[in-house]
């Protein structure tokens, strides 16, 4: 060790033993931020169109125009930081990163190590199909074909609430599913709203409109526990983004939906 390393070593455990540093105190992130100018924000790199590489080889997707929004807002420049879903929450945890997007739900288990914002995108799997083809309710479904992922989330719920009558032509994985709607052999399908946008991107055959939520899990902006200063002004950004309509324009850029009222 140095003389001026020594020097403030010698000095910051003076500090802690006078009391005027408490040991375990962390730098408050949203001030760290102001200071050096600088936000490092954790995105998906491989779950289109939430995160992806584009062709010019940088991260594009909706997560990605959410954090460059952030970062505006709060004057700092933005390091992009590819995350997967395993490694996500400990990039936050050790302090790799200052802030997750990355199409990240928010439960129990989640909420006992790190904290969230307000929610900032729709994430839920439904029943979609062609504009012309009315469906509001799962009663709707009745005497109606709609074709599913066998033994995925949203069969197993479509289950529980579709009426007798309703088809459900299940197929053993998505792309089989997909394409059974694609090609006519069913009237609608029950998908995530993720996957519903991937097929309007990919194909202009039977585009696919929202007719009902069947589970919702929105996604929310992961942080550190108490960073309490920066998640009330992540809920004011993500606030004023939906007000004046910012949100909107992402939700319609990758989604092909507008942005929920009630999200």
């Amino acid at each position: 060790m140095n003389s001026k390393r020594l020097i403030r070593t010698l000095a910051l455990l003076a500090a802690v033993a006078a009391g005027t540093i408490a040991p375990g105190v962390k730098a408050d992130v949203l001030s760290t931020i102001a200071k050096t100018g600088t936000i490092k924000i954790a995105v998906p790199q491989d779950f289109p169109p939430f995160g992806s590489v584009g062709a010019d080889m940088k991260p594009t997707g909706y997560d990605i125009d959410v954090a460059n929004l952030i970062g505006k807002e709060l004057g700092a420049k933005v390091e992009l930081v590819p995350v997967s879903s395993a490694n996500r929450v400990p990039f936050l945890t050790t302090g790799k990163v200052d802030l997750v997007i990355s199409s990240m739900g928010k439960n129990a288990e989640r909420e006992k190590v790190i904290d969230f914002s307000a929610a900032y995108a729709p994430f839920f799997n439904g029943v979609f199909g062609p504009e012309d083809i009315k469906a509001a309710k799962a009663e709707d479904l009745a005497g109606k074909t709609i074709s599913v992922t066998r033994g995925s989330i949203e069969d197993l719920e479509l289950s529980k609430i579709a009426p007798t009558s309703a088809v459900i032509k299940r197929f053993e994985d998505n792309n089989a599913t997909i394409t059974a709607y694609l090609s006519g052999q069913t009237q609608l399908i029950a998908t995530g709203n993720v996957v519903a946008a991937a097929v309007n991107e990919r194909s202009k055959l039977r585009r696919l409109s929202t007719k009902f939520l069947i589970k919702n899990s929105p996604c929310y902006v992961g942080l550190a526990k108490g960073e309490s200063a920066l998640q009330a002004k992540l809920d004011e950004i993500i606030a004023k983004a939906k007000k004046n309509g910012s949100l909107n324009e992402i939700s319609q850029r990758w989604l092909h939906a507008a942005l929920p009222g009630d999200l």
